[in-house]
């Protein structure tokens, strides 16, 4: 948990890029997110240093090379100069040159040809403008704490969170809380291959892997699950360079050493390779209303004809999950109840065709105050042959934070997210630990619920009956209550009373003036 003293460093940190004349957030938050990741590579350098010295063996995994870059005059800089440790010790004007002109090709050229790394660090670009505000940068940087990993997680998100902040590009970010709903009511396990296909900073594949380390901490015991972590768990597509530069360092500061992070426009390019290939599916994609047949991947239309990319996205999920893989994704409410051939056909193919969970109705202000449009998650199995027997619903009131464009936090950050122990009247502000709590319970004590309680269950031919319609409004049961009012005539009575003291007083005041 980030402390206060923390987030100020970081707000420092930003300040002095608008300052420096850098005003974009996402550019303030991939320059400084290089720097921190210049900060990484030195450290885990020095941890295989102080393992080869303290076994007395060669080193196993060198970061910096021994030599020179052979880079300018003198055969180049040495590879050890390049190091965070000693550019912060140098004076302005040198650290600036070797940063632009050193570490820069450096990062861009370091990793394996084909790994995700290299292929997004080719667009990696120095932008910051003069030495003096590299120099302030760094020192503030080297003076925030970064060999715990989860602080280095929490910062990262931290800064993340100023996307949305600054207004821009906030379609990026999905609420860290919310992710984390996700991810407990998925549970990953250690065996999964997870995907987002649309993936931008990387936060629902940061969080899977945070869950599986808490969860699950022996399989960094045997080589063949340490492996499957680093390499073949966590795949991520998107279409915007920069997300996918941020997101391959968000998962590389997180302590994953080589995911999948690759550049894939998923509604329009076919999915050659990647169907049926992944155990979890994670997302929020963006919805960005309609696409034209002619740039759309023909094996999504054959699923499901339409132009609409919120249900080219579910049709998309449906493709790429393995027979038994599960999704938990979130869609605008339209797809709920929309009332088009092609809204209804993906309705009737996750209740018919595959194994339809459950329902989260979320406040309609959760991705405020970049979008105030109405979302849910829905959370099914891919079975191909069926297996829907009732869906469960829930409908989520409050998240830990208000609903409106400020977004205030509500309660303590230790009682923010699915995991808090909240009382009665903590849960009234906070409904993701009962919604994880009784998801748990789905096949058992919540099919007995009333449906006039936030949370109960449908049978599959109810849901068949109202055509597929999915919407929570249409099964839960309005409970009203009779109240006990004054006759009319007696209203009237008591208002004629006020009126004649109303009068009085007026007459007072005017003869006392």
């Amino acid at each position: 948990m980030l402390t206060g003293e923390l987030r100020s460093k970081i707000d420092n940190v930003w300040n002095a890029f608008w300052a420096g004349g850098i005003a974009n957030p996402i550019e303030v938050i991939e320059q400084i997110t290089y720097l921190l990741f210049m900060r990484g590579l030195d450290e885990a350098h020095t941890l295989e240093e102080n393992k080869a010295t303290r076994l007395g063996r060669p080193m196993e995994r060198r970061i910096f090379p021994g030599g020179k870059d052979k880079i300018g005059k003198n055969g180049g800089l040495p590879y050890e100069e390049m190091r965070w440790s000693r550019l912060k010790n140098r004076d302005p004007a040198t650290m600036f040159e070797i940063v632009a002109d050193h570490v820069f090709p450096f990062l861009r050229n370091m990793a394996e040809a084909d790994t995700a790394h290299a292929t997004h660090m080719k667009g990696a670009r120095f932008t910051i403008p003069t030495p003096a505000l590299l120099a302030k940068v760094v020192d503030l940087l080297a003076d925030i704490p970064m060999e715990d990993r989860d602080t280095k997680g929490d910062l990262y998100e931290y800064m993340l969170a100023k996307i949305a902040t600054a207004g821009q590009n906030g379609q990026f970010r999905t609420p860290r809380h919310i992710i984390a709903l996700m991810v407990e009511m998925t549970a990953p396990m250690p065996k999964d291959v997870i995907c987002d296909p649309a993936c931008g900073t990387c936060g629902f594949l940061v969080a899977a892997g945070e869950y599986l380390r808490d969860n699950h901490p022996k399989l960094f015991q045997e080589k063949e699950t340490r492996d499957h972590f680093h390499e073949e768990m966590f795949h991520g597509f998107d279409f915007d360079g920069t997300m996918l530069r941020i997101g391959s360092m968000n998962m590389t500061l997180h302590g994953v050493d080589d995911p999948d992070i690759r550049y894939k426009d998923s509604l329009s390019q076919e999915h050659a390779g990647d169907e049926d290939r992944y155990s979890l599916v994670l997302a929020n994609p963006p919805f960005a209303g309609s696409l034209d047949y002619e740039t759309t991947a023909k094996d999504l239309l054959a699923i499901v004809k339409t132009k609409k990319t919120e249900l080219l996205f579910m049709a998309l999920f449906l493709k790429l999950l393995k027979t038994g893989g599960r999704a938990a994704v979130i869609v605008p409410d339209g797809v709920l109840f929309g009332s088009s051939t092609a809204h209804k056909v993906i309705r009737r193919m996750l209740v018919e065709d595959h194994k339809l969970d459950g329902i989260v109705k979320l406040p309609p202000g959760v991705f405020r105050p970049y979008a105030g449009v109405s979302t849910a998650i829905v959370l099914f199995t891919k079975t191909n042959s069926g297996g829907t027997d009732h869906v469960w619903f829930y409908e989520c009131q409050a998240d830990g934070f208000s609903l409106d464009d400020k977004r205030n936090a509500l309660l303590p950050a230790e009682k923010i997210g699915p995991r808090a122990e909240l009382s009665d009247e903590e849960h009234a502000k906070n409904n993701l630990p009962d919604i994880a709590k009784r998801w748990r319970e789905r096949g058992g004590a919540e099919r007995k619920r009333s449906r006039a309680q936030p949370s109960f269950c449908v049978p599959k031919v109810e849901i068949v009956a109202a055509d597929y319609d999915l919407s929570i409004n249409r099964y839960k049961e309005v409970v009203q209550r009779v109240g006990e009012y004054k006759a009319p005539k007696e209203i009237v009575a008591e208002l004629k009373v006020l009126q004649m003291e109303i009068a009085k007083g007026l007459r007072e005041l005017e003869e006392m003036l």
